[in-house]
């Protein structure tokens, strides 16, 4: 049995406690929240154990491993103390805004000898493990470009926080729902080169009304350009278009294949508890079974690129984006 401690019970960190109760090789059973008055039934209800700190939470002997849904700000310094303390590390996205502050992190866990594994969940989509594999397998030819969006209305059901703030969410819908889109990419084609973003802000809300765009050129030389839109119901789309066919995904469980001469074809995939399959493939890295599904150099690549566009946002230019071949 793993016994993890969760810091963060805002919406997500309450959804990844409902959903390691599907992984019985995890157990959740202590709580840090700077609001804990608020989260006292939730915890009640899960049988959690409220901690006055996250630094005690790490002196506890009897816990293995922390699963951090806090504000990326906070990541840093956390992920540290956690590697410092021999915990195992579950980290939500973004992991940080800055590449350097990542790679910082990975080691310091490397270092101390224990994982770091970062929750991109839309990689477990069955949908999207079926496109990586397409893609890899040549099945699509040579890949040339690939377009891409995400967005969620999260922002029409927010009024304060931290979600909102331009230093902890920068980028408009970019950092929350484009990230997803952002990885999505990486998985397929590996690093970014080059990216080229704008911010259209129409108005600052709440709601906030704006609009992200990016340009990226990746490393392999396929072209890519992604959208999101932070007050408009939830949409997502990533289509790679080959040589010999384009493959567009929809949803978690839906992908429609395009080859020349043939009437476009729709496979539908079962849908699965994308947490709970992170959370077990965490459990198998922790237990040594298998490596995490999320490389260390993916989330740098995808941290690179993330970073090169809020640059771009800023300059109104181009940015080139720290990469291994750099």
């Amino acid at each position: 049995m793993i016994n993890c401690a969760i810091a963060g019970l805002g919406r997500w960190g309450r959804a990844l406690v409902e959903a390691a109760q599907n992984e019985p090789r995890l157990s959740v059973v202590r709580a840090v929240e700077p609001d804990m008055s608020g989260a006292a039934s939730f915890c009640a209800a899960h049988g959690l154990s409220p901690a006055t700190s996250l630094q005690a939470v790490l002196a506890e002997p009897e816990i293995d491993a922390v699963l951090l849904a806090t504000p990326h700000s906070l990541h840093r310094s956390q992920v540290i103390a956690a590697a410092a303390a021999g915990k195992q590390v579950f980290c939500e996205k973004p992991l940080a805004l800055k590449r350097r502050d990542a790679a910082e992190m990975f080691a310091a866990c490397r270092n101390a000898g224990v994982l770091l594994a970062v929750g991109h969940n839309r990689r477990f989509w069955p949908s999207m493990q079926a496109l990586r594999a397409m893609v890899a397998g040549g099945e699509l030819g040579t890949i040339l470009h690939v377009e891409g969006h995400n967005s969620n209305e999260n922002s029409q059901g927010i009024t304060q926080g931290w979600r909102l703030s331009p230093e902890e969410s920068p980028g408009g819908g970019l950092t929350g729902a484009g990230l997803h889109v952002l990885d999505g990419f990486v998985s397929l084609l590996g690093p970014a080169r080059q990216v080229y973003a704008r911010l259209s802000e129409r108005e600052a809300g709440p709601p906030p009304l704006d609009t992200a765009t990016l340009a990226i050129e990746f490393v392999n030389g396929v072209s890519a350009t992604l959208a999101t839109v932070r007050a408009t119901p939830f949409y997502w789309r990533v289509h790679v278009f080959g040589t010999k066919g384009s493959a567009e995904v929809l949803d978690e469980g839906t992908m429609v294949l395009r080859k020349s001469g043939e009437a476009p074809a729709t496979t539908r995939y079962p849908v699965v508890n994308t947490l709970t399959a992170e959370l077990s493939a965490f459990a198998d890295a922790v237990e040594r079974r298998q490596p995490f599904p999320v490389p260390e150099a993916d989330v740098l690549a995808t941290l690179a690129a993330l970073e090169a566009a809020l640059q771009s946002m800023q300059s109104g230019y181009p940015v080139a984006c720290h990469t291994a071949y750099q």
